[in-house]
């Protein structure tokens, strides 16, 4: 495990401390789970952009096959 060192404002840090001892963890404990949860949820939109961006390559797609059947249906002979 590696060890990193950060800067926090008073405010954010007296918050860190009271809400690491209302869980009864250490605010080691309470940070780590904190950019745990943040990697979460970066990790969770970008997989909804991925996600985002397949539906759109298929609506399109999807939208070609409706314009040839409808093409097929109102001209068979085309």
């Amino acid at each position: 495990m590696s060890l990193i060192s950060i800067r926090l404002a008073d405010k954010v840090l007296n918050e860190v401390k009271a809400s690491a001892h209302m869980l009864h963890m250490t605010q080691t404990e309470y940070i780590r789970k904190a950019i745990e949860r943040m990697n979460e949820e970066v990790l969770k939109e970008k997989r909804k952009q991925k996600l985002a961006q397949a539906s759109l390559k298929v609506r399109e797609e999807s939208m070609n096959v409706n314009k040839e059947f409808s093409r097929i249906e109102h001209d068979p002979e085309a």
